[in-house]
Protein backbone atom coordinates (compact mmCIF):
# COMPACT_ATOMS: atom_id res chain seq x y z
CA UNK A 1 0.00 0.00 0.00
CA UNK A 2 2.84 2.25 0.90
CA UNK A 3 4.64 1.64 -2.28
CA UNK A 4 1.17 2.36 -3.94
CA UNK A 5 1.29 5.59 -2.76
CA UNK A 6 4.50 7.00 -3.17
CA UNK A 7 4.41 6.05 -6.95
CA UNK A 8 4.25 9.35 -8.98
CA UNK A 9 1.80 8.12 -10.91
CA UNK A 10 -0.77 8.21 -8.06
CA UNK A 11 0.08 11.39 -6.75
CA UNK A 12 -3.44 12.79 -6.74
CA UNK A 13 -4.57 10.41 -4.51
CA UNK A 14 -1.93 10.78 -2.00
CA UNK A 15 -2.73 14.88 -1.87
CA UNK A 16 -6.07 13.90 -1.41
CA UNK A 17 -5.07 11.95 1.34
CA UNK A 18 -2.89 14.34 2.78
CA UNK A 19 -5.19 16.73 2.12
CA UNK A 20 -7.89 15.16 4.73
CA UNK A 21 -5.04 15.18 7.28
CA UNK A 22 -4.20 18.67 6.82
CA UNK A 23 -7.78 19.68 7.09
CA UNK A 24 -8.47 17.58 10.49
CA UNK A 25 -5.06 19.32 11.98
CA UNK A 26 -5.84 22.78 10.50
CA UNK A 27 -9.78 22.12 11.77
CA UNK A 28 -8.93 21.50 14.91
CA UNK A 29 -6.04 24.79 15.25
CA UNK A 30 -8.66 26.92 13.53
CA UNK A 31 -11.15 26.02 16.09
CA UNK A 32 -9.25 26.87 19.00
CA UNK A 33 -8.25 30.29 17.35
CA UNK A 34 -11.71 31.16 16.56
CA UNK A 35 -12.93 30.19 20.35
CA UNK A 36 -10.24 32.17 21.75
CA UNK A 37 -10.94 35.69 19.47
CA UNK A 38 -14.93 35.03 19.96
CA UNK A 39 -14.30 35.03 23.73
CA UNK A 40 -12.50 38.26 23.64
CA UNK A 41 -15.19 39.53 20.92
CA UNK A 42 -18.10 38.95 23.85
CA UNK A 43 -15.86 40.00 26.72
CA UNK A 44 -14.13 43.19 25.51
CA UNK A 45 -17.67 45.11 25.75
CA UNK A 46 -18.41 44.05 29.26
CA UNK A 47 -14.90 44.63 30.21
CA UNK A 48 -15.11 48.06 29.01
CA UNK A 49 -18.50 48.78 30.41
CA UNK A 50 -17.35 47.76 33.72
CA UNK A 51 -14.02 49.88 33.40
CA UNK A 52 -16.91 53.00 32.47
CA UNK A 53 -18.35 51.58 36.11
CA UNK A 54 -15.42 51.44 37.84
CA UNK A 55 -12.82 53.86 36.04
CA UNK A 56 -9.96 53.36 39.28
CA UNK A 57 -9.02 50.35 37.14
CA UNK A 58 -8.76 52.12 33.93
CA UNK A 59 -4.71 52.67 34.57
CA UNK A 60 -4.60 48.80 34.91
CA UNK A 61 -5.86 48.12 31.93
CA UNK A 62 -3.72 50.48 29.56
CA UNK A 63 -0.70 48.83 31.61
CA UNK A 64 -1.95 45.74 30.31
CA UNK A 65 -2.48 47.04 26.93
CA UNK A 66 0.95 48.54 26.39
CA UNK A 67 2.15 44.64 28.04
CA UNK A 68 1.00 43.21 24.77
CA UNK A 69 2.17 45.57 22.77
CA UNK A 70 5.51 44.65 24.18
CA UNK A 71 5.28 40.96 24.16
CA UNK A 72 3.89 41.56 20.28
CA UNK A 73 7.34 42.99 19.53
CA UNK A 74 9.29 40.41 21.12
CA UNK A 75 7.52 38.05 18.92
CA UNK A 76 7.79 39.82 15.59
CA UNK A 77 11.67 40.03 16.29
CA UNK A 78 11.24 36.63 17.11
CA UNK A 79 10.54 36.02 13.59
CA UNK A 80 9.17 38.71 11.54
CA UNK A 81 6.93 36.46 8.82
CA UNK A 82 4.45 36.18 11.45
CA UNK A 83 3.61 40.19 10.73
CA UNK A 84 0.99 41.56 9.12
CA UNK A 85 -1.88 39.40 7.45
CA UNK A 86 0.36 36.23 6.71
CA UNK A 87 -1.53 35.86 2.81
CA UNK A 88 1.81 37.72 1.00
CA UNK A 89 4.47 35.58 2.96
CA UNK A 90 2.72 32.50 1.67
CA UNK A 91 2.50 34.23 -1.56
CA UNK A 92 6.03 34.71 -1.59
CA UNK A 93 7.42 30.86 -0.51
CA UNK A 94 5.06 29.81 -3.03
CA UNK A 95 7.74 31.62 -5.41
CA UNK A 96 10.32 30.87 -3.90
CA UNK A 97 11.25 34.20 -2.81
CA UNK A 98 10.83 33.76 1.23
CA UNK A 99 11.47 30.78 3.12
CA UNK A 100 9.27 29.85 6.56
CA UNK A 101 10.08 28.19 9.57
CA UNK A 102 6.68 26.69 10.00
CA UNK A 103 6.75 25.38 13.59
CA UNK A 104 8.09 28.54 14.61
CA UNK A 105 5.40 30.83 12.72
CA UNK A 106 2.55 28.76 13.70
CA UNK A 107 3.25 28.81 17.56
CA UNK A 108 4.27 32.51 17.35
CA UNK A 109 1.72 33.73 15.08
CA UNK A 110 -1.17 32.02 17.03
CA UNK A 111 0.27 33.64 19.69
CA UNK A 112 0.71 37.38 18.31
CA UNK A 113 -2.88 37.06 16.41
CA UNK A 114 -4.80 35.68 19.70
CA UNK A 115 -3.35 39.07 21.95
CA UNK A 116 -3.35 42.05 18.99
CA UNK A 117 -6.93 40.81 18.08
CA UNK A 118 -8.15 39.88 21.43
CA UNK A 119 -7.40 43.50 22.66
CA UNK A 120 -9.60 45.36 19.95
CA UNK A 121 -7.47 45.99 16.85
CA UNK A 122 -9.25 46.41 14.04
CA UNK A 123 -7.48 43.38 11.74
CA UNK A 124 -9.08 40.04 10.82
CA UNK A 125 -8.48 36.44 11.62
CA UNK A 126 -8.56 34.92 8.27
CA UNK A 127 -4.97 35.87 6.98
CA UNK A 128 -3.47 34.36 10.29
CA UNK A 129 -5.32 31.20 9.89
CA UNK A 130 -4.20 31.22 6.25
CA UNK A 131 -0.51 31.08 7.29
CA UNK A 132 -1.64 28.88 9.92
CA UNK A 133 -2.61 26.42 8.09
CA UNK A 134 -0.03 26.88 5.33
CA UNK A 135 2.54 26.02 8.05
CA UNK A 136 1.06 22.66 8.92
CA UNK A 137 0.21 21.61 5.26
CA UNK A 138 4.46 22.41 4.98
CA UNK A 139 5.07 20.65 7.97
CA UNK A 140 3.50 18.07 7.11
CA UNK A 141 5.35 17.98 3.42
CA UNK A 142 8.56 18.64 5.41
CA UNK A 143 8.18 15.76 7.87
CA UNK A 144 7.02 13.00 5.37
CA UNK A 145 9.91 14.72 3.03
CA UNK A 146 7.92 15.42 -0.07
CA UNK A 147 9.41 17.07 -2.69
CA UNK A 148 10.00 20.75 -3.47
CA UNK A 149 6.79 20.65 -5.72
CA UNK A 150 4.54 18.29 -3.52
CA UNK A 151 5.38 20.59 -0.44
CA UNK A 152 4.00 23.42 -2.58
CA UNK A 153 0.61 21.71 -2.99
CA UNK A 154 0.50 20.60 0.50
CA UNK A 155 1.11 24.60 1.68
CA UNK A 156 -1.89 25.39 -0.34
CA UNK A 157 -3.93 23.13 0.53
CA UNK A 158 -3.06 24.03 4.26
CA UNK A 159 -3.42 27.64 3.28
CA UNK A 160 -7.24 27.09 1.64
CA UNK A 161 -8.28 25.07 4.70
CA UNK A 162 -7.32 27.69 6.82
CA UNK A 163 -9.81 29.95 5.50
CA UNK A 164 -12.38 27.70 4.98
CA UNK A 165 -12.26 26.88 8.78
CA UNK A 166 -12.03 30.93 9.49
CA UNK A 167 -15.69 30.93 7.91
CA UNK A 168 -17.03 27.81 7.12
CA UNK A 169 -16.72 28.85 3.57
CA UNK A 170 -15.08 25.02 1.71
CA UNK A 171 -15.53 26.10 -1.63
CA UNK A 172 -14.21 29.73 -1.26
CA UNK A 173 -11.34 28.38 0.61
CA UNK A 174 -10.68 25.69 -2.49
CA UNK A 175 -11.25 28.87 -5.40
CA UNK A 176 -8.43 30.87 -3.29
CA UNK A 177 -6.30 28.47 -3.79
CA UNK A 178 -6.86 28.43 -7.66
CA UNK A 179 -7.32 31.67 -7.87
CA UNK A 180 -5.35 33.70 -5.45
CA UNK A 181 -1.96 31.45 -4.47
CA UNK A 182 -1.48 29.56 -7.45
CA UNK A 183 -3.08 32.11 -10.28
CA UNK A 184 -3.49 28.66 -12.24
CA UNK A 185 -6.42 25.90 -12.81
CA UNK A 186 -4.14 23.19 -11.34
CA UNK A 187 -5.69 19.53 -10.86
CA UNK A 188 -3.03 19.03 -8.62
CA UNK A 189 -3.68 21.96 -6.17
CA UNK A 190 -7.60 21.45 -6.93
CA UNK A 191 -7.25 17.60 -5.10
CA UNK A 192 -5.07 18.71 -2.23
CA UNK A 193 -7.44 21.99 -1.30
CA UNK A 194 -10.77 20.41 -2.03
CA UNK A 195 -9.92 17.81 0.64
CA UNK A 196 -8.51 19.93 2.88
CA UNK A 197 -10.62 22.50 2.93
CA UNK A 198 -13.96 20.25 3.35
CA UNK A 199 -12.58 18.54 6.21
CA UNK A 200 -11.43 21.49 8.11
CA UNK A 201 -15.01 22.78 7.51
CA UNK A 202 -16.34 19.70 9.19
CA UNK A 203 -13.91 19.86 12.07
CA UNK A 204 -15.07 23.60 12.91
CA UNK A 205 -18.53 22.93 12.66
CA UNK A 206 -18.47 19.98 14.75
CA UNK A 207 -17.34 22.65 17.26
CA UNK A 208 -19.45 25.87 15.92
CA UNK A 209 -22.35 24.29 14.21
CA UNK A 210 -23.37 24.59 10.78
CA UNK A 211 -24.87 28.57 11.42
CA UNK A 212 -22.94 31.26 8.77
CA UNK A 213 -20.62 33.55 9.89
CA UNK A 214 -22.74 36.86 9.15
CA UNK A 215 -26.62 36.13 10.15
CA UNK A 216 -28.64 38.34 7.29
CA UNK A 217 -32.07 36.84 7.91
CA UNK A 218 -33.96 36.54 5.17
CA UNK A 219 -32.84 38.36 1.84
CA UNK A 220 -34.71 39.05 -0.93
CA UNK A 221 -34.00 37.81 -4.35
CA UNK A 222 -32.99 39.99 -7.23
CA UNK A 223 -35.50 39.56 -10.03
CA UNK A 224 -36.02 42.97 -12.46
CA UNK A 225 -33.70 44.63 -14.73
CA UNK A 226 -34.12 47.86 -12.51
CA UNK A 227 -32.96 46.24 -9.72
CA UNK A 228 -29.74 44.42 -11.42
CA UNK A 229 -28.92 48.41 -12.67
CA UNK A 230 -28.62 49.27 -9.18
CA UNK A 231 -26.83 46.00 -8.15
CA UNK A 232 -24.47 47.42 -11.06
CA UNK A 233 -24.11 51.28 -9.57
CA UNK A 234 -23.95 49.28 -5.73
CA UNK A 235 -20.37 47.63 -7.13
CA UNK A 236 -18.99 50.84 -9.18
CA UNK A 237 -19.90 52.90 -5.72
CA UNK A 238 -18.33 50.22 -3.62
CA UNK A 239 -15.47 49.63 -5.81
CA UNK A 240 -14.40 53.60 -5.77
CA UNK A 241 -14.57 53.46 -2.00
CA UNK A 242 -12.24 50.29 -2.63
CA UNK A 243 -9.73 52.43 -4.47
CA UNK A 244 -8.60 54.22 -1.41
CA UNK A 245 -7.83 50.94 0.69
CA UNK A 246 -4.77 50.12 -0.98
CA UNK A 247 -3.33 53.67 -1.23
CA UNK A 248 -3.74 54.11 2.24
CA UNK A 249 -2.05 51.01 3.10
CA UNK A 250 1.24 51.99 1.87
CA UNK A 251 0.67 55.60 3.34
CA UNK A 252 0.25 53.82 6.86
CA UNK A 253 3.13 51.39 6.29
CA UNK A 254 5.42 53.82 4.99
CA UNK A 255 4.35 56.46 7.84
CA UNK A 256 5.74 54.00 10.43
CA UNK A 257 8.61 53.00 8.43
CA UNK A 258 9.85 56.88 8.40
CA UNK A 259 8.38 57.35 12.13
CA UNK A 260 11.04 57.99 14.84
CA UNK A 261 9.07 54.87 16.97
CA UNK A 262 11.19 52.57 17.97
CA UNK A 263 10.01 48.67 16.80
CA UNK A 264 9.09 47.83 20.60
CA UNK A 265 7.00 51.26 20.57
CA UNK A 266 4.76 50.99 17.05
CA UNK A 267 2.25 48.06 18.40
CA UNK A 268 1.86 49.94 21.36
CA UNK A 269 0.28 53.15 18.85
CA UNK A 270 -3.22 51.21 17.75
CA UNK A 271 -3.42 49.39 21.12
CA UNK A 272 -3.43 52.76 23.10
CA UNK A 273 -6.08 53.93 20.27
CA UNK A 274 -8.13 50.94 20.65
CA UNK A 275 -8.08 51.77 24.54
CA UNK A 276 -9.67 54.80 23.85
CA UNK A 277 -11.78 53.99 20.97
CA UNK A 278 -13.18 50.77 23.70
CA UNK A 279 -14.78 53.91 25.70
CA UNK A 280 -16.48 56.08 22.69
CA UNK A 281 -16.98 53.86 19.80
CA UNK A 282 -16.73 50.05 20.30
CA UNK A 283 -18.18 49.10 16.95
CA UNK A 284 -14.72 49.66 15.40
CA UNK A 285 -12.86 47.22 18.07
CA UNK A 286 -11.91 43.66 16.66
CA UNK A 287 -12.71 42.16 13.18
CA UNK A 288 -16.01 43.61 12.97
CA UNK A 289 -17.88 40.58 12.32
CA UNK A 290 -20.75 42.22 15.19
CA UNK A 291 -20.57 45.25 13.21
CA UNK A 292 -22.25 43.86 10.13
CA UNK A 293 -25.15 42.14 12.03
CA UNK A 294 -26.14 44.98 13.70
CA UNK A 295 -26.66 47.08 10.15
CA UNK A 296 -28.86 44.54 9.26
CA UNK A 297 -30.86 44.90 13.09
CA UNK A 298 -30.48 48.80 13.24
CA UNK A 299 -31.15 51.44 11.03
CA UNK A 300 -28.55 53.91 11.75
CA UNK A 301 -28.26 57.52 10.48
CA UNK A 302 -26.29 58.50 7.17
CA UNK A 303 -24.10 60.12 9.54
CA UNK A 304 -23.11 57.54 11.56
CA UNK A 305 -22.39 55.29 9.01
CA UNK A 306 -20.37 58.10 7.41
CA UNK A 307 -18.56 57.71 10.87
CA UNK A 308 -18.36 54.37 11.10
CA UNK A 309 -17.02 53.92 7.84
CA UNK A 310 -14.30 56.46 8.25
CA UNK A 311 -13.28 55.21 11.93
CA UNK A 312 -12.93 51.63 10.80
CA UNK A 313 -11.13 52.64 8.01
CA UNK A 314 -8.69 54.86 9.74
CA UNK A 315 -8.43 52.38 12.33
CA UNK A 316 -7.73 49.58 9.99
CA UNK A 317 -4.68 51.27 8.91
CA UNK A 318 -3.39 52.33 11.84
CA UNK A 319 -3.59 48.74 13.28
CA UNK A 320 -2.12 47.01 9.95
CA UNK A 321 0.81 49.52 9.32
CA UNK A 322 2.25 49.17 12.73
CA UNK A 323 3.13 44.80 11.90
CA UNK A 324 0.89 43.26 14.36
CA UNK A 325 -0.25 39.77 13.41
CA UNK A 326 -3.37 40.47 12.02
CA UNK A 327 -5.60 39.51 8.49
CA UNK A 328 -7.62 42.55 6.57
CA UNK A 329 -10.22 40.42 4.85
CA UNK A 330 -12.85 41.01 7.94
CA UNK A 331 -11.97 44.61 7.86
CA UNK A 332 -12.21 45.17 4.37
CA UNK A 333 -15.73 42.90 4.43
CA UNK A 334 -17.33 44.92 6.95
CA UNK A 335 -16.00 48.55 5.16
CA UNK A 336 -17.83 46.92 1.77
CA UNK A 337 -21.04 46.48 4.30
CA UNK A 338 -20.64 50.16 5.69
CA UNK A 339 -20.03 51.21 1.92
CA UNK A 340 -23.27 49.05 1.11
CA UNK A 341 -25.11 50.63 3.58
CA UNK A 342 -24.17 54.08 2.62
CA UNK A 343 -25.07 53.32 -0.56
CA UNK A 344 -28.55 51.98 0.28
CA UNK A 345 -29.45 55.05 2.78
CA UNK A 346 -28.56 57.38 -0.37
CA UNK A 347 -30.86 55.39 -2.83
CA UNK A 348 -33.72 54.94 -0.31
CA UNK A 349 -33.28 59.07 0.14
CA UNK A 350 -33.90 59.71 -3.34
CA UNK A 351 -36.50 56.96 -3.82
CA UNK A 352 -34.99 55.06 -6.17
CA UNK A 353 -34.77 51.85 -3.72
CA UNK A 354 -37.57 49.91 -1.57
CA UNK A 355 -35.87 50.18 2.12
CA UNK A 356 -36.33 46.41 2.32
CA UNK A 357 -33.43 46.09 -0.45
CA UNK A 358 -30.84 48.04 2.25
CA UNK A 359 -30.28 44.49 3.20
CA UNK A 360 -29.30 42.92 -0.26
CA UNK A 361 -26.73 46.31 -0.59
CA UNK A 362 -24.89 45.59 2.54
CA UNK A 363 -24.67 41.76 1.54
CA UNK A 364 -23.64 43.09 -2.03
CA UNK A 365 -21.25 45.66 -0.53
CA UNK A 366 -18.97 42.96 1.12
CA UNK A 367 -18.16 41.68 -2.03
CA UNK A 368 -17.82 44.47 -4.39
CA UNK A 369 -15.16 45.79 -1.95
CA UNK A 370 -13.53 42.76 -1.36
CA UNK A 371 -13.26 42.14 -5.29
CA UNK A 372 -12.08 46.18 -5.77
CA UNK A 373 -8.98 45.40 -3.04
CA UNK A 374 -7.87 41.64 -3.77
CA UNK A 375 -9.01 41.64 -7.15
CA UNK A 376 -10.13 38.00 -7.02
CA UNK A 377 -13.62 38.72 -7.89
CA UNK A 378 -15.01 34.88 -7.90
CA UNK A 379 -13.50 34.59 -4.51
CA UNK A 380 -15.79 37.07 -3.30
CA UNK A 381 -18.96 36.19 -4.80
CA UNK A 382 -18.69 32.53 -3.30
CA UNK A 383 -16.92 33.35 -0.37
CA UNK A 384 -20.05 36.10 0.95
CA UNK A 385 -22.32 33.83 -0.26
CA UNK A 386 -21.06 30.99 2.10
CA UNK A 387 -20.58 34.02 5.01
CA UNK A 388 -24.23 35.04 4.47
CA UNK A 389 -26.11 31.27 3.58
CA UNK A 390 -27.48 33.46 0.44
CA UNK A 391 -27.35 30.55 -1.98
CA UNK A 392 -29.71 32.59 -4.12
CA UNK A 393 -27.59 35.46 -5.00
CA UNK A 394 -24.68 34.31 -7.27
CA UNK A 395 -25.82 35.82 -9.88
CA UNK A 396 -26.14 39.28 -8.28
CA UNK A 397 -23.09 38.86 -6.50
CA UNK A 398 -20.85 37.92 -9.49
CA UNK A 399 -22.20 41.07 -11.04
CA UNK A 400 -21.71 43.72 -8.39
CA UNK A 401 -17.87 41.86 -8.13
CA UNK A 402 -17.02 42.08 -11.27
CA UNK A 403 -18.74 45.85 -11.45
CA UNK A 404 -16.09 46.55 -8.50
CA UNK A 405 -13.67 44.56 -10.12
CA UNK A 406 -13.77 46.60 -13.12
CA UNK A 407 -13.37 49.51 -11.66
CA UNK A 408 -10.21 49.00 -9.88
CA UNK A 409 -8.65 47.47 -13.35
CA UNK A 410 -10.07 50.89 -14.89
CA UNK A 411 -8.10 52.79 -12.29
CA UNK A 412 -4.96 50.67 -12.68
CA UNK A 413 -5.27 49.50 -9.22
CA UNK A 414 -2.86 46.56 -7.83
CA UNK A 415 -4.16 43.42 -5.71
CA UNK A 416 -3.12 43.96 -2.27
CA UNK A 417 -1.57 40.65 -1.49
CA UNK A 418 0.38 41.33 -4.51
CA UNK A 419 1.22 45.12 -3.65
CA UNK A 420 2.33 44.18 -0.23
CA UNK A 421 4.37 41.31 -1.25
CA UNK A 422 6.19 43.18 -3.88
CA UNK A 423 6.76 45.78 -0.95
CA UNK A 424 8.39 43.15 1.60
CA UNK A 425 10.75 41.71 -1.18
CA UNK A 426 12.00 45.41 -2.51
CA UNK A 427 12.50 45.82 1.32
CA UNK A 428 14.37 42.31 1.82
CA UNK A 429 16.58 43.48 -1.44
CA UNK A 430 17.63 46.49 0.26
CA UNK A 431 18.23 45.33 3.60
CA UNK A 432 20.29 42.43 1.80
CA UNK A 433 21.93 45.30 -0.65
CA UNK A 434 23.07 47.27 2.85
CA UNK A 435 24.54 44.15 4.57
CA UNK A 436 26.71 43.67 1.76
CA UNK A 437 27.35 46.92 1.12
CA UNK A 438 28.83 47.30 5.11
CA UNK A 439 31.18 44.53 4.50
Amino acid sequence: MIQYLTNPEHLKLRLFIEGNVIGVFTGLTIALFRYLLELSEKNLPRGYHYLSEHPVYIPLWFTALLLIGYIIHRLLKADGMISGSGIPQIKGVLLGRMDMHWARVLVLKFMGAVMGIGAGLSLGREGPSVQLGACLGQGLGRLTHRSYEENHYLLTAGAGAGLAAAFNAPLAGAIFCLEELSKDFSTYVLMGAIAATVTATTVTQFFFGMEPVFHMGDIPVAATGSVYLLLILLGAFVGFLGLGFNRMLVVSLDAYAKSPLKAWQKPLVPLTVAGVLGFFLPELLGGGSPLVDALVEHEYVLGFLLLLFAGKFFFTMLCFGSGVPGGIFLPMLVLGALGGALFAKLAVACGVLAPQWTVNCIVFGMAAYFSAVVKSPVTGAILIMEMTGSFDHMLSLMLVSMTAFLVAEWAGSEPVYDMLLNRSLQTMEKARAYIKGSR
